[in-house]
């Protein structure tokens, strides 16, 4: 047992961009370990009723065959067990030519634009620690990822947030910034398609933001994590549009395009200056993803068609949630890409229950209904229904949503 003493002592210690000497001791909860007490609490309550977890943010299927021999295949080679560092040649190479066939971008120099990461998660932590000094700024959507806004934080930089609101199609108002926070700031985040939002950028969008990091110094980084996974045309990068990697940019993750979430392999792309010093970072934070891995990811980005039977999954499984939802008096319709269902709480139960946020709303589905999803309070009040949610096949997906259905039938829902 560790004396009062000794952790009187470590206590004491901690950075204070951690909490300092207050480090665990505080009393607020995070959104998603309360969903796992209310799914605990739902299930103890209800023992035998099947819990539809419509939550979970990653896929529901292993990586495909192809992926997975070439992992076996290249694991046991005796060239590949030694440090990666910042990446073998024809990782980059295979992604230069992925964002060639698959975004008609065929100007990546594989040397020089292109970097693998262990997942793009850490890649978004890199970028303050390039950019950020104390009293600089970082402007990021609300609702978003919170990865980059913590580490930029933790270098001493200011959050700007950028709500993403429906009647902006969910794109950043990025002429609310006031004159003081665009000469503070040297990182603009975009997520698109958006997690949680489902929305996609349009041309006219990408282009007011690269006009916008060029006339106020603004580096541009474009979390592309759902971008193959779109219903509404040919997928569409922001290295698309003329003068972007001037500016910026983009993280591409095999994650969820691929099946490859636990695989922990992503690549940082486009402008030159930003990617040295992407790669400046890293060789000081990891030595790099197991080359088989990254042997494995080559097969990936060269056979994206795997992609596109993954987005034609998920865009059965959304319609038939949308439709589902709608049913029962929701307004949802098919987003334009991601895996996600962006949809607007209800304000409560005719003649019973109010709903005063969307995290109330949630934990309602969670406990009386067994159907968990992921609650959104930043900007106006919405839940996040994944289409990730575990079916063998076709006909299960029919009947997990005829289950929905069924349990939220028997309430009227006010909106």
């Amino acid at each position: 047992m560790v004396s009062a003493e000794r952790e009187s002592y470590i206590q004491t210690l901690f950075a204070e961009r951690v909490g300092g000497a207050g480090f665990g001791k505080g009393t607020n909860i995070y959104k998603f370990e309360k969903i796992k007490r209310a799914k605990r609490r739902a299930l103890k309550e209800k023992p035998g009723v099947e819990l539809l977890d419509l939550g979970v943010g990653e896929p529901d299927e292993a990586a495909f065959p192809g992926v997975i021999e070439t992992l076996q295949r290249e694991c046991g080679r005796p060239e590949n067990r030694g440090y990666a560092d910042n990446g073998v040649e024809e990782f980059k190479e295979a992604a230069a030519r992925y964002m060639d066939r698959v975004f008609g971008i065929s100007d990546i120099d594989p040397q020089r634009e292109v970097l693998h990461a262990i997942g793009s998660k850490p890649a978004l932590a890199m970028f303050p620690a390039i950019f950020i000094n104390k009293g600089d700024a970082a402007l990021l959507p609300i609702p978003g990822y919170p990865v980059l806004s913590t580490h930029s934080k933790w270098y001493g930089g200011d959050i700007i947030y950028l709500p993403l609101k429906e009647e902006n199609a969910f794109l950043p108002d990025l002429d609310s910034i006031s004159e003081e926070g665009k000469k503070k700031a040297k990182l603009l985040y975009i997520n698109y398609p958006n997690n949680p939002t489902g929305a996609t950028a349009t041309v006219e969008f990408y282009q007011k933001v690269v006009k916008f990091a060029k006339e106020n110094n603004i580096i541009v980084v474009q979390d592309a994590a759902y971008a193959a996974l779109t219903f509404n045309g040919k997928p569409f990068s922001f290295l698309s549009i003329p003068g972007a990697k001037d500016v910026g940019v983009e993280i591409h993750s095999l994650s969820k395009a691929f099946n490859m979430t636990g695989w922990r392999l992503a690549f940082v792309v486009g402008n030159e200056l930003i990617v040295n010093g992407f790669g400046y970072v890293k060789d000081n934070c990891d030595s790099g993803q197991f080359i088989a891995i990254q042997k494995a990811g080559i097969y990936a980005l060269e056979h994206p068609e795997i992609t596109e039977e993954i987005r034609a999954k998920y865009e059965r499984r959304l319609k038939l949630l949308a439709e589902t939802l709608s049913s029962v008096g929701f307004n949802a319709k098919l987003p334009n890409g991601s895996f996600y269902l962006y949809v607007k709480m209800p304000r409560g139960i005719k003649g019973g229950k109010r709903f005063e946020s969307a995290e109330d709303f949630s934990q309602y589905l969670i406990v009386e209904k067994l159907i968990s999803t992921v609650p959104w309070d930043d900007a106006g009040h919405f839940v996040r229904f994944s289409a990730t949610f575990e079916a063998c096949d076709e006909e299960e997906e029919i009947r997990i949503a005829g289950e929905i259905r069924k349990r939220l039938s028997d309430v009227e829902f006010e909106f």
